[in-house]
């Protein structure tokens, strides 16, 4: 009986410790480098659409999460939004690109739009 119970108690062990581990291994948060370079990312992003004259009028927010850099606002053209795209691929470190730009519509559209229904 004593035996059994050594046995059950090392197989209840072995599983703990396997439940541990698959668990620790599991990422949902970023590493303090890639926080950091997630931020060089932002910054370098922010910048460039500040600096550039076609895009600097709008409000575009960058997020950059595991390299991938999300942007999002309105622009008033889809040459912003793909001008905007350029930007962020011409940046090193950048793995991919949500743009979640909005193209705003003009306010005399806006209205025909709202009043035709």
């Amino acid at each position: 009986m004593k035996k059994r119970n050594i046995v059950v108690q090392f197989l209840l062990l072995l599983m703990v410790i396997a439940v541990i581990a698959a668990w620790t291994s599991i990422r949902t948060h970023e590493s303090a480098g890639e926080y950091v370079d997630d931020s060089l990312i932002t910054t370098k992003v922010k910048s460039l659409l500040a600096a550039d004259d076609f895009l600097k009028s709008f409000q575009i927010s960058v997020k950059t999460y595991q390299g991938t850099a999300q942007l999002s606002g309105f622009v008033n053209s889809q040459k912003a939004v793909d001008k905007a795209d350029e930007i962020v691929k011409s940046v090193k470190g950048v793995a991919g690109i949500k743009n979640n730009l909005i193209v705003k519509q003009g306010k005399e559209k806006y209205h025909e739009i709202e009043h035709q229904g």
